[in-house]
């Protein structure tokens, strides 16, 4: 199967079917069989995403009437041929090609000179539509119009380097296991393997590599000796100052990067148990521990029904990594920019309240609780770790004292590219 196809298919599937890219991509099976052409259809899909809204205005000017949403896969198919002519350095003429063969394979041979036409005039009349995509912030940046505002709100300094940070290349970080060696001698074993890379700052188990590497490729991965985490993922352990012989709760803990962080960095604590609601994805977070050699308690449940998973024994510490609208990870998740509506939002609002509610009522007196988000929204943040302190009297917001992030008074944020991070939040809740 062609990799056009195969791209086109999966653009249509995340916006029919409204699914998350990644999963669409792991549950391909074309994909999955696609060998050497992964790489070529992980950049149309990705790339074709983070310049979508700029895309489709784009083709809106090439027709002269829109395509019918029974043919809708056709429009798609478009969108990922004007993604490779404006962004990627394929010959044009390669790109009209396949795509114009691709029709057929759609069953939708009846198009190909509508395609074939398209295509061509996007070639001849390229400049002609810079000035109405440079003129519009939403078209330039390719965001919806609901995230922009949102932002100019929340962040009226920073919101266009946020914008424009969204649609860098994201960097990938590793998290290495100091139960088997240093950082500084896994840098060696880089080193011998011919990944070049660099130690991070905040993180003492972090490294930076110099370019994205398959994770089979790294030294002992598979051996459980180093992890792909984000650098703004891995803040959250230190936060937690992990004592021996405690208890603790990794709330929301699947895929399982920072459940295994704490079993790394403290490994005299009395249990871990995590919680994910979501079986596919506990089965992701127990096979992330197997292969690290760590062990937690797993439970398959939802927080809220407090009763099904919970023991009545309060937690020294508890991390709750919550849903929110992740749209501090856009640069990784272009998809967000399609998928996410103001109606998430505020439903994805109503929830974090209701965990962090759920969630308190777990914690021993004097424990402490670490809420995090990749989110940059105010409403999920500050503003909700406001509310909540103001509305029980037995927490008390501890400061952190750390170099990154800006500090909202009600907890600290990270920016979307500030130190080369992830959009993430942090608030630290003590119990009095």
């Amino acid at each position: 199967m062609s990799s056009r196809l195969i791209a086109t298919q999966i653009v249509e599937q995340v916006i029919e079917s409204k699914l998350p890219l990644t999963y669409a991509l792991r549950h391909n099976e074309s994909f999955k069989q696609a060998g050497n052409d992964k790489a070529l259809i992980q950049e149309i899909c990705y790339g074709t995403f983070r310049w979508y809204a700029q895309l489709e205005y784009i083709l809106d000017q090439l027709l002269d009437k829109r395509i019918k949403k029974k043919d809708s896969r056709l429009k798609y198919l478009m969108i990922v041929g004007l993604y490779q002519l404006r962004f990627m350095r394929i010959p044009p003429h390669a790109v009209v090609s396949e795509t114009v063969n691709t029709c057929k394979k759609i069953k939708m041979e009846w198009a190909k000179n509508l395609v074939n036409a398209i295509l061509r005039r996007y070639i001849r009349e390229t400049e002609l539509f810079n000035p109405a995509v440079d003129n519009d912030d939403g078209l330039r940046t390719s965001h919806s119009k609901w995230i922009i505002e949102q932002l100019r709100r929340d962040w009226p300094k920073e919101w266009k380097s946020i914008l424009e940070a969204n649609n860098q290349h994201p960097p990938m970080y590793l998290r290495v296991n100091e139960l088997r060696q240093s950082r500084e001698q896994y840098l060696i074993k880089m080193k011998q393997a011919g990944i070049a890379g660099q130690i991070t700052p905040y993180s003492k188990q972090g490294i930076l590599l110099e370019k994205p590497t398959d994770v089979e490729q790294l030294p002992g991965f598979n051996k459980g000796e180093v992890s792909v985490q984000e650098l703004a993922a891995q803040l959250s352990v230190e936060l937690l100052d992990l004592k021996p012989e405690q208890t603790v709760l990794d709330a929301c803990a699947a895929p399982g990067g920072k459940s295994s962080h704490i079993l790394e960095s403290q490994a005299k604590i009395k249990s871990l148990t995590v919680i994910e609601k979501d079986p596919n994805r506990a089965k992701r977070l127990s096979e992330t521990l197997i292969r690290l050699g760590l062990h937690a308690i797993t439970k398959v449940s939802d927080i809220n029904d407090i009763d099904h998973w919970w023991n009545k024994e309060p937690f020294d510490r508890i991390l709750l990594d919550a849903p929110c609208s992740a749209t501090g990870v856009i640069r990784r998740h272009p998809d967000i920019k399609i998928l996410r509506t103001p109606e998430d939002v505020k439903a994805i609002n109503s929830l974090q309240m209701q965990l962090l509610t759920t969630l308190w009522q777990t914690l021993k007196p004097k424990g402490l609780l670490v809420y995090v988000t990749c989110s940059i929204f105010k409403k999920e943040n500050s503003d909700l770790i406001k509310i909540f302190i103001d509305k029980n009297t037995d927490c008390v917001l501890k400061p952190i004292e750390a170099e990154w992030g800006k500090d909202t008074g009600y907890g600290k944020q990270i920016l979307t590219g500030q130190n080369n991070m992830d959009g993430f939040f942090y608030a630290c809740l003590e119990k009095i």
